[in-house]
């Protein structure tokens, strides 16, 4: 059992199985078996985009067979030509929201599999791991939309999987109505997003 953070060795590959064992206060994600630390607490903004983007989900899929999970929540992405046991899954990530549809995906410990929604709130020092990192690990899992948030700009970059690779949708600003594209009558109000 890892009871401290400074005992894990960077340089090394972990899988989800080892990330049980941990014991320690840090919040982590690993991609692709490598760990990633994740920042201090988020700013007050983010988490009121948080709060605004999981209530209107909720809203919307209250009685409806998707659900809705804000961080944290882990999501363990598979390889597909693997078995799901703990020791091979190697990506387990904490998105923002995560929209899951498919209801065989989740179990006591959260999600196995892509969600089919997951939407990513930047904050300072995070920007290089969602805009790259696990833009291609949701890109290469399936996971159909994924939204970027930029707080500073009170915007929103959506994309789609078409044919197995992120299309931008379009860019959405303070104001606009963003349609869920997996969805065809949801759209979520970015002014109460960004108030």
């Amino acid at each position: 059992m890892v009871t401290d953070f400074n005992q894990l060795d960077l340089s090394k590959q972990y899988s989800y199985a080892d990330y049980l064992t941990w014991q320690f206060e840090e919040r982590v994600e690993l991609i692709k078996g490598w760990i990633w630390k994740m920042s201090p607490a988020p700013l007050r903004q983010h988490q009121e985009i948080s709060v605004s983007l999981a209530s209107q989900f909720y809203a919307y899929l209250n009685n409806k067979p998707c659900k809705v999970y804000p961080a944290p929540f882990d999501v363990r992405l598979i390889d597909k030509q693997k078995q799901t046991d703990d020791t091979t899954i190697v990506s387990v990530v904490q998105p923002d929201i995560s929209v899951v549809c498919d209801l065989s995906k989740l179990d006591a410990k959260g999600c196995v599999g892509a969600p089919d929604l997951i939407i990513e709130i930047l904050s300072p020092g995070n920007n290089k791991k969602e805009i790259q990192d696990k833009f291609r690990l949701y890109e290469e899992n399936g996971v159909r939309e994924y939204w970027i948030v930029y707080p500073v700009y009170q915007s929103v970059a959506v994309y789609n999987l078409v044919k197995d690779v992120f299309v931008l949708r379009n860019n959405y600003s303070a104001g606009d109505a963003i349609p869920v594209g997996i969805f065809s009558d949801f759209t979520i109000d970015s002014k109460q997003m960004f108030a």
